[in-house]
């Protein structure tokens, strides 16, 4: 990442030198063009260099410090100045990952989040409400909204599928790279001999598309209406607000019965309907694209096995981003900004070597 900064420092010192010659002067659209790229790369540039400044001032504290007796008075400021200094130095250097990061345009969308228990029977189902308390907690740190669509639980107080919207600013941002198989290694609860079984949950991750984006023709849906089941009250079995719409053209089913009035539930599912075909289209243009482009793109697709939960070990470890974390209780109960960073980090990284190949 640093000898691309350096790479774009340079970049921009030309540029600012080319700015002030008299032919570009003289030249309206050279003028133009090199302003134009001035500014963009400006941003980066002037953070980068905030960044350096902050990284200098922060290695100096630590050579100052180490000089310092335990009991010099200077050694209390000094130890603040250090703390201070490296919350900087770290703030910073997210800020130009994230400058750095080729910006997603659907970045400031809502999500639509699915989890669905795979392999592995009631212990899947067991994870699979794990694993959506898990990302509960992740929005609720965050701030986001999340609110169910639709719940399928199971007998064993596990979920067989459940869909739900998250809402919030950076929601997409945040949550792209979760879509995929996450398996868990542990020993079930109904395992006597004590081995080590393993199972897999499927999470998708869908922006949730503007109205503008996919029409949906009402002759293109059927519609059926049912009594909702599961909690409620004692009216949710009484009216048929649930509702299941499929969308003949591409065969999706979507259901919800989150609400009481059969008209949100139709919103909603609708909702999440225009999602999923946003994500057919998406990928129909992904697909026409190159094989490097594919496979960067296609990281994220749910066949793959993204991340392991060891239970024994209390480890979870991405595959795609080869890191490892010792806190599985604390990621479980949302702690997941390490693990998302350090995914982020690497698919920032294979942009920048695809952008580098590119030319």
């Amino acid at each position: 990442m640093f000898e691309h900064l350096q790479d774009l420092e340079k970049k921009h010192d030309e540029l600012f030198q080319r700015l002030v010659l008299p032919e570009v002067l003289a030249d309206p659209a050279q003028y133009r063009d090199t302003s134009k790229k001035l500014s963009e790369l400006r941003p980066k540039v002037d953070l980068y260099r905030r960044y350096r400044k902050a990284a200098a001032e922060l290695d100096q504290t630590r050579e100052m410090l180490s000089g310092l007796a335990r009991d010099d008075e200077m050694r209390t400021i000094a130890e603040e100045e250090l703390e201070r200094l490296e919350t900087l130095v770290a703030d910073l250097e997210r800020k130009l990952r994230e400058e750095l990061e080729p910006k997603d345009p659907n970045d400031g969308r809502n999500v639509v989040l699915e989890i669905r228990a795979g392999t592995g029977g009631d212990e899947a189902s067991l994870f699979a409400a794990e694993l959506f308390r898990m990302y509960s907690r992740y929005a609720e740190r965050q701030g986001y909204r999340i609110s169910i669509l639709d719940l399928s639980e199971s007998g064993v107080r596990g979920i067989k599928e459940v869909s739900a919207i998250v809402e919030g600013d950076g929601a997409w941002s945040r949550l792209k790279y979760e879509g995929g198989v996450h398996r868990v290694q542990r020993v079930p609860e109904t395992e006597s001999s004590g081995r080590i079984h393993t199972s897999a949950v499927t999470v998708a991750v869908l922006p949730e598309v503007e109205d503008v984006e996919v029409a949906v023709d009402e002759k293109d849906l059927r519609v059926d209406r049912f009594c909702a089941s599961g909690p409620g009250g004692q009216g949710v079995n009484t009216t048929y607000s649930a509702v299941r719409l499929t969308h003949l053209p591409t065969g999706i089913v979507v259901s919800c019965q989150d609400e009481r009035s059969q008209i949100k539930n139709k919103a909603k599912a609708m909702r999440v309907l225009k999602s999923r075909i946003h994500e057919i289209e998406q990928q129909k243009l992904i697909d026409e694209q190159s094989e490097k482009r594919r496979k960067m793109v296609g990281s994220g697709d749910r066949s793959e096995k993204i991340r392991t939960y060891n239970f024994p070990q209390s480890r979870v470890t991405d595959h795609r981003a080869g890191v490892t974390v010792h806190q599985l209780p604390n990621v479980l109960d949302g702690d997941l900004d390490g693990l998302i960073d350090a995914v982020h980090a690497h698919f920032q990284a294979e942009e920048m070597k695809a952008a580098v190949s590119a030319g």
